[in-house]
């Protein structure tokens, strides 16, 4: 996997500015942003100890960092939880059903026992057209951007999925496999996490 060179340039841009708000205004599109697991609840972990909530969390407020210096707050993001506490799926769904997002994704990392697959991909709950769309345009921008290994959209029959679907278009986003010593590595790095962070915000 590659970091283009606009990466760069952007992260420098970051480096200066990590005010992370939740702040509501009318006239800007919603995105609801989803980090899975949290608090007890770690998620999947690598061989090295990397946990898939901290990776997710990470991604989620880099989201929030770049549509502040980069897009000038052109959306207004929530995320579902902030720091490294367990909120339960229906209090997850809930703020979905209260704001009515233009969009939802929520954040996670694969594992499986065969250490060779890799890729990122992306569920719905159905064959819904924005919700697929959006699906498509992220799994593009993640294997051009950055090299990822990516499979078409695939149906999913997740709670956070099936709750909000009526609400909003709803994403669940499977950012690689821990189980997967390149990807565990490639996912490990900050700079990396910032990058993923960028590509799928651009993507909306």
């Amino acid at each position: 996997m590659r970091v283009p060179i606009i990466f760069f340039i952007c992260l420098l841009m970051l480096s200066n500015n990590n005010t992370i708000g939740q702040t509501l205004t009318a006239e800007r599109k919603v995105v609801v942003l989803d980090a899975g697991h949290g608090g007890t609840d770690s998620g999947t972990i690598s061989e090295d100890g990397l946990q898939e909530k901290d990776v997710v969390l990470d991604i989620a407020r880099q989201m929030k960092v770049w549509n502040k210096i980069l897009l000038e707050s052109k959306y207004d993001i929530y995320l579902t939880r902030r720091m490294d506490t367990l909120i339960s799926l229906t209090d997850r769904t809930k703020l979905v059903k209260h704001l009515k997002p233009d969009v939802f994704i929520s954040l996670h990392c694969n594992h499986i026992n065969d250490t060779n697959i890799q890729g990122a991909e992306i569920y719905t709950y159905d064959s819904n057209e924005l919700s697929l769309l959006y699906a498509k345009t992220i799994l593009n921008e993640l294997n051009q951007d950055l090299g990822f290994k990516t499979r078409k959209p695939r149906k999913g029959n997740f709670q956070v999925l099936r709750e909000t679907k009526e609400h909003c278009p709803a994403l669940l986003l499977e950012l690689g496999y821990l189980s997967n010593s390149s990807e565990s590595y490639y996912l490990k790095d900050s700079q990396n996490r910032k990058a993923l962070a960028l590509s799928i915000l651009m993507s909306i």
